[in-house]
């Protein structure tokens, strides 16, 4: 056991009343100190300094024990930059949810900053393990080893406020997400000084904020920035959690992806380039969306390590099967989930989040697995008391909220059932659109089986009212609700959707058994790269049709980061454990990729000049409307029919929307059919049209400019191809 060259003992000031806050606050002439331990027997705050050297020292202070299972005092002499943790000193009873063993150093989790990597071996375990880290003896007996120098510790930095910068407060109308990693995005960015790449600097440098404002998104949906670990599986396999799915605090930010100059720094600097990444991204009207994992934490199951919450309270922190505490109720697949029974959870979080607003600045969060957050153990609830704080609070409820509505718990898929102003992910968008325009397609192509009819597309396009108008009357949370995507960073992108067949996961080391089966893809008749001409514009023309339908549909659309530029990984649709060139996003560009990219551009810029593309609320029909807001049309320009809507023969679709406030209304003409048809546009409003996109040409300028169509006439229009037309 590796002991401290010198240890201190003391108790704090007792302090009448108590903090407000949780957790290590500076004040005074020292820090005020509040801890949740309920079943605690004592609680000592423990001070280090010189923790890398040979000289390290400990100074542990008893805290108070005070109301409502809380610990608290002041402690004198505690200044910014102060290393700290957590001993909880009481009963070992696994039967009864009680795991505590001050020989662990536990992570405040409130902490606002951290420091040093977790040093992974059988010190950072509660429990005794072996060599291989697996129980000895289940849980039964606490381990006696000291963790001191295996695991992070918090840092006390200054309280701070967000800067001046004000919000873009981008309407959700207009609002475009751009999924994007912090690391991946920049690891290769021409432009970007090496020093920076990958990293919050590198982000918010002014090449990537030029690229972003030229593709012409409006929001950056961070994957998780919070401080992570690294499962101890892919420890043990030498293999890296890059996604960051693994929360080790809901305050800090992840120091790995700061500069190396600020990482030097300390904590502090790491916090400020953090803040300072945001602010640049508002000077050039970007919103930041954090990815944000409320529904676990990194400490697995039972036999994972003890880092912070389990040694805290295990019973009252984490969800447990049944009426007693002896094992968990796992709704998430990553070994525990958090109980938002819970008072004290559902605290945490609402202050993880107010944190991140006020201080940092962010302007909104994507909710992973947030099914688990409104649960009622078994039950899902979307009166939950957390959803409902979330609706009522002032300051989070304006932020842009977006609810992943599903964990893998019972009765886990939930999409349209989350409360105002709670945004969803929509996976039927994700699915139809897949759907049509890829094994549909393939088995028009093929003519091998019955295709689906046009329903769900149309339903899709025009912003899932099934899902997101049965709410409050009388538009429910409207189409900005839906958040229309065809891929994230799990699963396929975008090229690997029309380039594999299967998943290639070899790589991540768990003999492809890893990752999704369901990827409702087609590889266009080869599997992988290929030099076939005719199977790669194939590819090419399916990839836009998807973007068209993406960027043009009603709702808010996603777009992940390297799509719009045919990134691939290679037939990797579980790629969370890489962290190298083969899931960065490339920056090196074949002339597919930039006229790729062109067309995403163009389809975002006609989206942003065009309100027709973008309703701000669902339609209800008027048969005695002349000019409606959103009407369907057959190939032969007639409105569609029960019948034909129900036909799955019918692959043709034209979808005309109207702009209420005078601009250009929109037509939008699909072909979803194996072989050119002849349509004849619809003449029920606009008397002229204007081909401005057509999927069927590599590139927006291939488009004749400003060729005119009467209402009425009969287009040729190439088959598996999108054609996009405003009215003259």
């Amino acid at each position: 056991m590796l002991t401290p060259a010198r240890t201190e003992v003391s108790n704090a000031v007792r302090l009448d009343p108590e903090p407000d806050a949780f957790g290590v606050h500076l004040a005074g002439d020292g820090a005020d100190v509040l801890v949740h331990a309920p079943h605690a027997s004592a609680v000592d705050l423990c001070l280090f300094d010189d923790i890398e050297t040979d000289a390290w020292s400990e100074r542990r202070v008893r805290l108070h024990r005070g109301r409502l299972g809380r610990w608290s005092g002041h402690v004198p002499g505690v200044r910014a930059g102060q290393a700290y943790g957590l001993r909880v000193h009481g009963r070992w009873d696994p039967a009864h949810g009680l795991l505590h063993n001050p020989n662990k150093v536990l992570l405040d989790p409130y902490a606002r900053a951290t420091t040093r990597a977790l040093r992974l071996g059988p010190e950072v375990f509660g429990h005794p393990v072996d060599d291989s880290l697996q129980p000895r003896e289940g849980i039964n007996r606490p381990d006696a080893r000291d963790n001191a120098r295996h695991v992070p510790l918090g840092v006390v930095v200054e309280d701070a406020f967000a800067g001046a910068v004000p919000r873009p407060r981008t309407p959700w109308a207009r609002t475009v997400l751009y999924e994007a990693h912090v690391r991946g995005l920049t690891m290769t960015l021409p432009g970007v000084p090496e020093h920076l790449r990958g990293t919050y600097a590198g982000l918010a440098h002014p090449e990537t904020l030029a690229y972003l404002k030229t593709l012409g998104v409006t929001a950056v949906e961070l994957l998780p920035i919070h401080a992570k670990v690294d499962e101890p599986a892919l420890t043990l396999r030498g293999a890296t959690n890059y996604w960051g799915y693994n929360t080790l605090s809901f305050f800090a930010p992840e120091p790995s992806y700061a500069t190396q100059e600020a990482q030097d720094a300390g904590p502090a600097a790491v916090l400020a380039e953090v803040r300072g990444m945001v602010e640049l991204l508002h000077e050039v009207g970007l919103e930041v969306i954090l990815d944000v994992v409320y529904n676990h934490t990194c400490e697995g199951g039972l036999d994972g390590p003890m880092l912070s919450w389990r040694g805290l309270d295990n019973a009252g922190y984490y969800l447990h099967e049944g009426p007693g505490h002896a094992g968990y109720l796992d709704v998430t697949g990553c070994g525990n989930s958090l109980d938002f029974r819970n008072r004290e959870v559902v605290r945490m979080t609402l202050d993880s989040l107010r944190y991140w607003s006020q201080v940092v600045g962010v302007d909104g969060f994507r909710f992973d697995l947030a099914v688990t957050l409104g649960r009622r153990e078994r039950h899902f609830d979307p009166d939950h008391p957390f959803l409902v704080a979330l609706g009522c609070d002032p300051d989070l409820a304006p932020l842009k909220l977006i609810a992943e509505p599903w964990d893998i718990g019972p009765d886990g898929w939930r999409t349209g059932q989350f409360p105002a102003p709670l945004a969803e992910w929509n996976d039927k968008f994700r699915d139809a659109v897949r759907t049509f325009w890829i094994t549909d397609a393939a088995t028009a192509v093929h003519g091998d089986a019955e295709l689906n009819d046009l329903r769900d597309l149309a339903t899709r396009l025009s912003g899932s009212a099934d899902l997101f108008a049965h709410l409050p009357a009388p538009d429910g949370r409207g189409p900005g609700a839906s958040i229309n995507y065809v891929t994230a960073h799990d699963g396929f992108t975008l090229a690997d959707l029309v380039a594999y067949d299967v998943k290639h996961n070899e790589p991540n080391g768990e003999d492809n058994r890893d990752g999704s089966d369901h990827n409702i893809s087609w590889n266009h008749g080869v599997e992988g790269p290929t030099d076939e001409a005719e199977v790669l514009a194939h590819r090419r023309r399916t990839m836009r049709n998807i973007l068209g339908t993406l960027l043009l549909g009603s709702g808010t659309p996603m777009l992940t980061a390297g799509d719009e530029l045919g990134r691939t990984q290679h037939g990797n649709n579980n790629a969370y454990c890489r962290d190298d060139a083969a899931v960065w996003v490339d920056w090196t560009l074949e002339s597919w990729q930039e006229d790729l990219l062109a067309t995403t551009a163009h389809l975002l810029t006609l989206r942003y000049e065009h309100a027709a593309l973008r309703p701000v609320g669902f339609h209800t029909p008027d048969p005695h409307d002349p000019h409606p807001v959103l009407a369907w049309y057959d190939e032969h320009g007639g409105q569609m029919t029960a019948q034909r809507w129900h036909d799955p023969h019918r692959r043709v679709l034209q979808m005309y929307r109207s702009d209420s406030d005078g601009g250009r209304d929109a037509l939008l003409v699909i072909n979803g059919a194996a072989n050119p048809v002849r349509v004849t546009l619809t003449s029920a409003a606009a008397e002229e049209f204007t081909l401005v996109w057509d999927s069927a040409r590599e590139r927006p300028e291939d488009v004749p400019a400003e060729q005119l169509t009467d209402a009425g006439s009969t287009v040729e229009v190439p088959e598996l191809s999108t054609r996009l037309y405003l009215s003259s």
